[in-house]
Formats: C-alpha cells, structure tokens, sequence
C-alpha cells in the first residue's frame, strides 16, 4: 500500500533531516576539534561515565554500532591519545575504553561549539512543546525500531 501524499511529504521531510543534520554536526565537530560526531558521541559517552570508563560492548549499545565499527574509531582515537583499552580486571573477557585526561579536555572544549550548533538548527525552531512532543515522538519511533534497545536520556 503506498503513503498516502501527506504521509510521504512527512517521510520526506525527515528523511532528509536524517541526512542532513549528521553531515551538519560532522561538519562542526571536524572543523572544531577533527572528530567526527560518531567519534565526538564516543568520547561523551565515556566522560559521562563512572571513572570515565565502560566496557567497549556497553560503548558500542549506546552508540548503536557493531564492535567492529568501534573498535575501528577507538583506535583512531588512541592514536591521538584521547583514550586506552585495559583488560577488565572483573571479567577478563572484556576489555575497557578509558578517557584519558587529554580526551576529557577535548570534550569539554568542544561542547559549548557542539551545543550552540544543535541549539540552532533544532531549539531555535521549535518552541518548547515542539521540542517535547519531537523528543517524545522520536522515543516512539526509536522503540520501533528496536524494542529491546530503548535509550531515554536524562534531563
């Protein structure tokens, strides 16, 4: 059954959101502190987290990527100092991503240009019921697609 017009104008329209707005926040974090934003959402991730440190799988869940896909970008950063692999000392399976203090400041310099950046393509143009039903619908869409994997964010 095809879209109905309005459904296909509504699927357009995200459909280029989802190209564009990637592309945009790559743009800005390149051009900022050379990450690209899969790289910069690393590196949040592990600052936000207890000690600075996760188990790469636990990485890899939240940044919605295959181990490989990480381990790829990880070493990228490694290179640059940004983090380091250890063994977990409680399971000797897995292996650990740590933010090195060199990676924290490059996060913590980069935020105010990377928030600016969303605050004007998304906030500036929605008011703030806007922005509450788009969070809202996106957590339904992203339930959608993957039931067993639903990330809410804190606020």
């Amino acid at each position: 059954m095809p879209l109905r017009p309005d459904q296909l104008a509504t699927w357009a329209s995200l459909a280029t959101l989802v190209e564009r707005l990637p592309r945009a926040l790559d743009a800005q974090l390149q051009e900022s502190c050379g990450l690209t934003h899969f790289e910069f959402g690393l590196l949040y991730a592990l600052d936000t987290a207890p000690e600075r440190t996760l188990r790469l799988s636990t990485l890899a869940g939240y940044a919605s990527s295959t181990l490989s896909r990480l381990s790829r970008a990880f070493t990228r950063l490694e290179r640059r100092g940004l983090v380091r692999r250890e063994t977990d000392a409680a399971d000797g399976r897995f292996t650990l991503g740590i933010l090195t203090d060199a990676g924290h400041d490059l996060v913590q310099s980069a935020l105010p240009g990377h928030h600016q950046l969303v605050r004007e393509l998304v906030f500036d143009t929605l008011s703030d019921t806007e922005a509450a039903q788009l969070g809202e619908m996106s957590g339904r869409i992203a339930e959608r697609i993957d039931p067993a994997d639903v990330w809410a964010p804190t606020p």
